[in-house]
């Protein structure tokens, strides 16, 4: 296997492939970041390096690629991994524009002996797989409406300020999960309209990106089940990824609270617990099983569960929420 990008998340990718995950040999890496790729030499053992994706892709040696750049480059290098004759999996989203997720489809339709995977890693996570199960086995009856949030740690430093010009959004960064949660939780019904809106309550200059840091939206399916998710980027605890599910015969709830452990004190200062960091430590487990997976399925082994067509749909919704967030008005999906 070859990985491009080793920013904070590819390097987590790197080293899992390179030291956990069964049945995958990780031998090659590409970064236009010098350090990036000694880094990978040298922690890793990697001795394949690329400052050229193109060079990287074509590789004989590589069986599967992994790519964590930017989301800029998400759909074009996915598809040349794929003309590649390369198994390929691509961090989320897959673009920003519905128009390419659909070529992007189209090429891999000519590839159908190739694994091509976006990484929508709740699926993988341990308490929402049992959510899954739980749905599928009637525990809450007809599930008819997902109630979701990724609310991130404040960040003074403003990091997804600089990130906003190509990041797409608070919608399409943190609520594509939530899109996809809702659609995975929900059966996978297609979805007709959104409504969205935001507000800006630290970062002003979002602004000048048409960006929000705290934003909520309600996406209405055929059927008549309904998702209500809610983003922020300035929550002061900590990291709080929470999903409800209500069905005619129960709620399940996946998250609530954001506890590191189950560990509480109660004081003359009140009831406290110690509250998740961020993304990464919610959900480190699932990123390594989502890996696992991929590595299992390019070998041969079951399904992933996901297709290049769930990555579509999330960013077709993504796209009329932000859509929506602008023109104040609904918007058809």
């Amino acid at each position: 296997m070859g990985i491009a990008g080793l920013g904070r998340l590819g390097q987590r990718h790197a080293q899992h492939l390179a030291r956990h995950a069964p049945g995958a040999q990780l031998v090659s890496a590409c970064s236009p970041v010098a350090e990036e790729r000694t880094w990978a030499r040298e922690t890793l053992g990697v001795q394949t390096l690329h400052s050229d994706f193109q060079a990287f892709v074509q590789d004989p040696q590589l069986d599967a690629v992994v790519l964590v750049t930017p989301t800029t480059l998400h759909a074009e290098q996915t598809m040349a991994a794929l003309a590649a004759g390369k198994h390929v999996f691509v961090e989320k989203p897959l673009s920003l524009d519905v128009e390419t997720c659909e070529r992007v489809e189209a090429v891999a339709a000519r590839h159908p002996g190739l694994v091509a995977m976006v990484g929508f890693v709740r699926r993988f996570d341990p308490s929402y797989r049992q959510a899954r199960a739980d749905i599928e086995a009637g525990h809450v009856g007809r599930p008819f409406l997902v109630r979701s949030q990724t609310c991130d740690m404040h960040d003074p430093a403003g990091f997804f300020v600089r990130f906003a010009p190509t990041s797409g959004g608070l919608f399409m960064d943190c609520s594509v999960h939530d899109i996809d949660l809702a659609r995975w939780m929900l059966g996978s019904p297609r979805a007709l309209r959104v409504f969205a809106s935001g507000t800006i309550a630290l970062h002003p200059d979002l602004a000048e990106h048409g960006d929000v840091d705290n934003g909520m939206a309600i996406i209405e399916f055929e059927g008549g089940a309904r998702a209500v998710l809610y983003a922020s980027r300035t929550m002061p605890h900590g990291h709080e990824t929470t999903t409800e599910v209500i069905g005619t015969q129960g709620v399940l709830s996946v998250g609530v609270g954001a506890h590191r452990d189950r560990v509480q004190t109660r004081d003359a200062s009140g009831v406290h617990h110690r509250p998740v960091a961020d993304f990464f430590e919610r959900f480190h487990e699932a990123f390594r099983h989502e890996l696992d997976a991929f590595v299992q399925a390019c070998r041969g082994g079951p399904p992933t569960g996901l297709s290049l067509a769930d990555a579509t749909a999330a960013t077709r919704i993504g796209q009329a929420m932000r859509r929506s967030l602008h023109s104040g008005q609904p918007e058809t999906v």
